[in-house]
């Protein structure tokens, strides 16, 4: 996927058990990117993904967990009003928007089968926690949101409890690859989103990147997601939870 994906555990256990801990998880996390990034991948010529790029393959013969992801994508799109889609302008396939998001999605349900409670996984600068990273205390872990104007600032650190992931959508970072609705340039140079779970932060910060301040007022009455944006003066908008983490 492109991205650097790290996983810290909190462990009140003994250094050996937790070590062992921390391997087994590290393993499941693993193993999940990568067998979604072998299908989902647009890099890999020889991924479903690019076959079905090239016409090769047809959705309705595809694997079930990219029809799966399509159906998911599509009743994002619908929800969105067309501001988050999985269709490029060129009319390819492409769920890279969704993907990432499902894969961390997948590893929390590992992690939690392992019976591991109190982690944090970072897909590319998404977050999603479970539990504290000081289990005595039940401390909420700190996401920390990155100023787009200066990389090595932040705007604000943001604690995850009921709202348990945070993604950050945006070209501060890679670059202009979000498509604005009716193809102007997007208002909003960086957005962040903290949701209850990591698919609905990471696609509705993508969607109000592609639509703007009205995508974003739809998506804080709808989904109830706390949301700073960035527009590309530098100037901020931000709704009442990050207003009180600032």
């Amino acid at each position: 996927m492109g991205t650097v994906v790290s996983l810290t555990l909190a462990s009140i256990r003994s250094a050996q058990t937790a070590a062992d801990e921390l391997e087994s998880a590290a393993a499941v996390v693993e193993d999940k990117f990568t067998q979604l990034d072998l299908t989902f991948s647009l890099y890999r010529a020889g991924s479903e993904a690019s076959r079905l790029a090239r016409g090769e393959l047809t959705l309705p013969y595809a694997s079930e967990v990219m029809r799966d992801l399509y159906a998911e994508a599509a009743e994002w799109r619908l929800s969105t009003d067309g501001a988050f889609t999985a269709e490029r302008p060129d009319g390819v396939l492409d769920l890279s928007g969704i993907v990432k998001a499902h894969a961390a999605r997948e590893a929390a349900l590992s992690l939690e089968a392992l019976g591991l409670r109190d982690w944090c996984l970072n897909a590319g600068g998404d977050v999603l926690v479970s539990g504290s990273p000081t289990p005595e205390t039940h401390e909420p872990w700190l996401a920390g949101v990155v100023d787009p104007l200066d990389r090595q600032a932040l705007l604000l650190t943001y604690p995850l409890g009921t709202r348990r992931a945070l993604a950050t959508s945006g070209s501060a970072e890679r670059g202009h690859h979000i498509w604005a609705v009716g193809g102007a340039a997007p208002e909003f140079l960086q957005v962040s989103v903290a949701a209850a779970d990591i698919v609905t932060a990471d696609v509705l910060a993508t969607a109000i990147v592609a639509g703007g301040p009205g995508t974003m007022d739809h998506a804080v009455e709808k989904w109830g997601v706390e949301v700073i944006a960035v527009f590309r003066d530098g100037s901020l908008l931000a709704t009442p939870g990050f207003r009180e983490a600032a």
